[in-house]
């Protein structure tokens, strides 16, 4: 492919993205009256050969797959792609700013609104997923979403457990769009309150800049050594300055909150996220004085 070509993509790409969470009646709360669940996206990209997913797999486990060993599973005839070849598509959808506002004030369970964003919006992100890699295979690139692969699966092993075999945060953080802050949530310049998507396609892309060398480096703990406001937003202490207790999390949020959002809401799914509102990262970066 030429340099002209892998730019044309790159713009065709952001453009098809952008357009479809725009114009798609999916991105919604499921209301009777439409509201949007997400605000205009960003978008992306990673080489599959950036030496960062090597070292995912060091640090995380080697259960842990390479854009080249998740390309490779879904394309078992495709044995002899190269992983300079592929591209990560990554995006960030934002959430709304009545979102955000709603979350905000609560200390102790979702707002009906983040509840609705993390199950309404999450089936939208699995349509804008397969939306790009149908897109792609149509314009004859090939292309899948690894956490759309039956292959896909989560973890109780290795330091950073719970976890997956394919994580979108940090494909996003190879693609430049953010961060990693106490709560573990991706600060990105639309903030933390997002949800993330991926794609691997058989169609060499520039990289997106990466603003950064520091894994942590918009988050202003880690930076500034101030901050911590993500701390008491957690209703079960889950968070403190020594970092993020994913279990103690997940046995929260998926167990107690579970519960709370079918018999409050009526909405079957999991969902806390107050780490993720009412704190100095939520819609943008927190400049130093914000600590």
């Amino acid at each position: 492919m030429t340099e002209k070509a892998a730019v044309h993509h790159e713009s065709w790409i952001q453009t098809e993205i952008q357009h479809f969470v725009a114009t798609s009646p999916g991105n919604c709360l499921g209301k009777e009256e439409f509201e949007p669940a997400f605000g205009k996206p960003l978008v992306g990209f990673s080489n599959g050969a950036d030496p960062l997913y090597d070292e995912y797999v060091a640090h995380i486990g080697n259960f842990y797959l390479t854009p080249l060993k998740t390309f490779q599973q879904a394309f078992p005839e495709q044995q002899t792609v190269t992983a300079a070849e592929l591209t990560v598509i990554s995006w960030i959808l934002p959430s709304t700013a009545a979102t955000r506002k709603d979350h905000s004030i609560r200390n102790r369970h979702p707002s009906e609104r983040w509840a609705r964003t993390r199950y309404y919006g999450e089936k939208f992100n699995e349509a804008l997923r397969r939306h790009v890699v149908d897109r792609l295979l149509d314009q004859g690139i090939s292309a899948m979403a690894p956490v759309l692969a039956p292959f896909w699966q989560k973890s109780m092993d290795g330091p950073y457990a719970p976890c997956s075999n394919w994580s979108e945060r940090h494909a996003a953080y190879a693609a430049g769009l953010g961060t990693f802050g106490l709560c573990d949530g991706l600060i990105t310049p639309v903030g933390k309150a997002i949800r993330t998507g991926s794609v691997v396609a058989r169609c060499p892309i520039p990289p997106s800049p990466r603003p950064y060398t520091d894994h942590h480096a918009w988050c202003l703990h880690y930076s500034h050594g101030t901050c911590g406001k993500c701390i008491p937003r957690c209703p079960v202490n889950a968070i403190s300055h020594s970092g993020h207790d994913k279990k103690r999390c997940m046995a929260y949020t998926h167990e107690v909150m579970s519960a709370y959002l079918i018999k409050t809401y009526q909405i079957k799914t999991y969902a806390c996220g107050l780490c993720q509102a009412g704190v100095p990262c939520m819609d943008h970066i927190p400049a130093p004085e914000e600590g």
